[in-house]
């Protein structure tokens, strides 16, 4: 892997940018091993500059996985796991000749929760021989690319996020079940990282419902509008999985869309997520 200059606060690892503006593969690291505090700072300062990043050839155990997970905050456990399984923390996601990948749309994961995830680490187990790629897309570049105008009817509005849109059918329970343990809930439009002060679009096709205040009509014609931001090219990055690789994506900047491409070929990842905090909107203009 060729690699570039990095930051100059980047001292133990090697970056490879994929894009002038998102995602960068780093290099000079064995995730199997304990990493020292001043690495994890460093994995962070990237996570913050670069939105999403990629490692190669990281062959690890679950209970390796969980442990790096867990050096960046106290984990979340999906209710799409079995009560009965090791590792809770894990998420399977499995599809092949029998299933059909679902990812296939922009979105950021869990916003349902009142306090959504920081951030994702994603395992690849095993991978198509080509196909089924993961592309990301910077939510504060998308929000930079609208007009001032609209950017600041964005930064006025609320939008509802809720868990059934896509969790209801998937874990075979209604509405009404899940919304008692997981409400519907109001985030910003328009979120404010709580570590980078950056201003990014915060809705998405997966969990987004409607925006406060709207009418159908006028909630449905906005939120298109948003959700097409995140499909420019210019604003994004693609990754090309191997067994092996592993995904560490910042949920408060970025979305993410798996590539369908693959069945009947086998697709399986395992994913760990951390614990994040309750989205706000400051204005900074």
């Amino acid at each position: 892997m060729e690699t570039v200059a990095a930051p100059h606060s980047f001292v133990r690892l090697k970056f490879a940018p994929l894009t002038p503006g998102i995602g960068a593969e780093i290099s000079g690291i064995d995730l199997a091993c304990e990493q020292d505090d001043a690495t994890i700072a460093e994995i962070r300062a990237a996570l913050l500059a670069y939105k999403v990043v990629f490692f190669r050839d990281q062959f690890i155990t679950a209970e390796q996985h969980i442990a790096f997970a867990r050096r960046f905050g106290p984990l979340e456990i999906h209710p799409a796991t079995p009560q009965d399984q090791a590792n809770r923390e894990v998420l399977h996601i499995a599809h092949g000749p029998e299933s059909r990948g679902r990812e296939n749309f922009w979105h950021s994961d869990v916003t349902w929760r009142a306090e959504p995830s920081l951030g994702s680490i994603l395992r690849a187990i095993e991978v198509p021989e080509v196909g089924g790629d993961t592309l990301f897309a910077d939510m504060a570049a998308a929000f930079r690319g609208l007009s001032p105008a609209m950017r600041d009817w964005c930064r006025s509005l609320s939008a509802v996020h809720d868990i059934a849109r896509v969790f209801a059918k998937r874990l075979g329970k209604s509405a009404h079940e899940l919304h008692e343990q997981y409400p519907p809930q109001l985030h910003p439009v328009v979120r404010t990282h709580p570590e980078t002060g950056e201003q990014a679009l915060y809705v998405n096709t997966a969990f987004t419902s409607h925006i406060e205040g709207l009418s159908a009509k006028e909630s449905e014609g906005l939120l298109a509008h948003l959700y097409a931001q995140a499909a420019v090219p210019e604003i994004q990055c693609r990754f090309r999985w191997r067994a092996g690789s592993i995904v560490f994506w910042d949920n408060r900047a970025a979305q993410h869309y798996a590539a369908s491409d693959y069945f009947p070929a086998v697709r399986r990842m395992e994913r760990v997520t951390i614990a994040g905090d309750r989205p706000f909107y400051r204005d900074e203009r």
